[in-house]
């Protein structure tokens, strides 16, 4: 969901290259039709990034991933959902631009864009894993 921008507000910047995930349209690979549309990094929006990091299920894949310090492939990433509704909760990141996805022969890669949301909102992603682990240590107690 892409809220208007106030009339009031100055006009979002033209959408930069994306510095960790691959772009959609002309210059993405044509895997035959398996390219996975991705916000470019100036077209990622603050309450896009907070929504898709405040439910629990999605925060458990951001922790997986920013504990992998790499790509991690769906399945490789535990959460007591459906299938149907993990996929769900990966696509809520990768389209708020949490996250980027790719193919890598019949598996989708997952990786945080820490490099464009540290460039956005500097220090957020680190605030809310840490707040996130600290909540998961002191609930599990």
């Amino acid at each position: 969901m892409t809220l208007p921008i106030p009339s009031h507000a100055p006009p979002a910047p033209a959408p930069a290259p994306l510095s960790s995930a691959p772009a959609a349209g002309a210059d993405a690979p044509a895997a035959a039709g398996r390219a996975l549309e991705h916000p470019g990094a100036g077209e990622i929006r603050l309450e896009e990034v907070l929504h898709a990091l405040s439910d629990p299920m999605r925060l458990i894949v951001v922790r997986n991933l920013a504990a992998a310090h790499g790509e991690v492939a769906c399945s490789d990433v535990p959460l007591p959902v459906s299938k149907s509704t993990t996929t769900h909760h990966f696509r809520v990141l990768r389209e708020a631009g949490v996250i980027s996805q790719i193919y890598r022969g019949t598996s989708k890669m997952n990786a945080l864009r820490m490099d464009d949301l540290e460039a956005l909102f500097p220090g957020l992603l680190d605030r809310v894993l840490d707040a996130a682990a600290r909540q998961a240590a002191r609930l599990d107690g």
